[in-house]
């Protein structure tokens, strides 16, 4: 019997019914890789497309928003449909050797992106104690693998999730500032920009940091390790009558937590275009920089806000990049994986992620600016997202993988929509 995706399951109640009053309670996955995804490299990124190009780079996270829930939504209900990550699913469908290829270029963006982002943290603690860079990013990456190790993930990110809140100071900004909206919605429809290599970089880079790679293995990994939670073997493909409200609960969630990624990121940009730039700085090349963006309404506690900020993205992003990683591995490999499992039952799980931070940490000392770093790593999130993209849409039009459950079209056009773009920007980016 065939039932369709969206299946209203009648003459039963599914027993995972979404209610709105539960809104808040039902959110999951999504709201954690939205929030997730604004860590160090974002701000960094957005605040550099900011202060270099004004206003002229706010359409790039207003179209980008449909694209990435669209991927980020299809990502979610092949775990959910399946019962199983993304890497599992694309060794189904592809040659093994072209996804190991894949999962090896997952492994070395995450690795990047996982120092980098150290050192973003450290350079934000160095700023209310003066020194220690060093110290401080050994000391996050130190705890961030403790809490990965010997807590579940669900239990810590709930009070990680506070810290993030420090990113709605720069929505206050717009509102002490004067802003002339009429130029903001001008920027936005029709952007004045020269097609430098630099513009080029700055829009990969932020497509990069917006429509990660690490965000589609994450969220494809936490719908099974929900799933799992509540029963086991709880995929849709075994439970078809659930469908409906589970398909449902996942666009909700998806559209809500990249809606909050995107506003967040909206506005880290327009602070920065209404003050850094304004004020003649076009180049951020420190932390102390990124953080004068927050002067208008934080005086002499913007450093502090800034670092709330950074630290507390970057402890959220610590455990999602390697933690995507390994899960990618761990499902290539047929290991035991998940962050809910104690140590002595996914030894080579923790191992990759062990791995993972140990390399990142020793990146922090390379001679390589910071802010820099987090805008590099944005940039080869975006080049390798192009093949990752392509072959989870594959996956996601298969009805060997997902029967009756494959993506529908509308979300299909977004998702192949969102890597050709990503793929003509890579492109141009090579050939100027």
């Amino acid at each position: 019997m065939t039932i369709h995706p969206d299946a209203k399951a009648k003459g039963r109640t599914p027993r995972n019914r979404w209610r709105p009053a539960s809104l808040f309670h039902r959110l999951g996955p999504g709201l954690i890789t939205g929030a997730a995804d604004d860590d160090p490299s974002g701000i960094a990124t957005y605040s550099q497309a900011g202060a270099q190009f004004g206003l002229n780079m706010l359409w790039t996270v207003v179209f980008t928003y449909p694209l990435m829930a669209a991927v980020q939504d299809i990502c979610a209900r092949i775990g959910r449909v399946t019962g199983r990550g993304l890497a599992t699913n694309m060794g189904q469908v592809l040659p093994r050797p072209a996804v190991t290829l894949l999962v090896i270029l997952l492994f070395v963006a995450n690795t990047a992106n996982i120092g980098a982002d150290l050192a973003a943290m450290g350079a934000a603690a160095e700023l209310l104690a003066g020194r220690g860079q060093a110290g401080f990013a050994v000391a996050f990456a130190i705890g961030s693998l403790f809490l990965q190790v010997f807590v579940p993930f669900h239990r810590y990110v709930r009070f990680l999730k506070w810290m993030t809140l420090a990113l709605f100071t720069y929505v206050g900004v717009v509102f002490s500032v004067h802003i002339e909206w009429g130029k903001v919605l001008s920027a936005i429809l029709s952007p004045d920009i020269a097609w430098s290599n630099e513009a080029i970089m700055i829009v990969v880079a932020v497509f990069g940091t917006t429509i990660s790679p690490y965000l589609f293995f994450w969220q494809a990994s936490e719908e099974v390790e929900e799933a799992n939670l509540q029963r086991p073997q709880n995929d849709l493909l075994t439970h078809p009558l659930d469908a409906g409200a589970e398909l449902r609960r996942i666009n909700i969630d998806t559209v809500v937590g990249m809606a909050f990624s995107n506003l967040v990121a909206f506005f880290i940009m327009l602070t920065t275009a209404v003050t850094l730039n304004q004020a003649g700085i076009t180049d951020i090349t420190t932390s102390a920089e990124a953080a004068q963006a927050l002067r208008p309404i934080a005086g002499q506690f913007a450093f502090l806000l800034f670092s709330l900020g950074i630290i507390g993205t970057g402890l959220l992003a610590l455990p999602v990049l390697a933690g995507s990683a390994a899960y990618a591995i761990g499902e290539l490999r047929g290991w035991p994986i998940g962050l809910e499992r104690k140590p002595k039952k996914a030894p080579a799980f923790y191992a990759v992620i062990a791995l993972g931070m140990g390399v990142g940490l020793g990146i922090i000392f390379l001679p390589i600016d910071p802010i820099k770093a987090l805008v590099w790593s944005a940039v080869l999130n975006g080049i390798i997202a192009v093949p990752l993209m392509a072959a989870t849409m594959r996956v996601a039009s298969s009805r060997r993988q997902l029967g009756p459950f494959v993506a529908p079209r509308w979300q299909l056009a977004l998702g192949w929509a969102a890597t050709g773009t990503m793929a003509a920007a890579v492109i141009a980016l090579l050939i100027l």
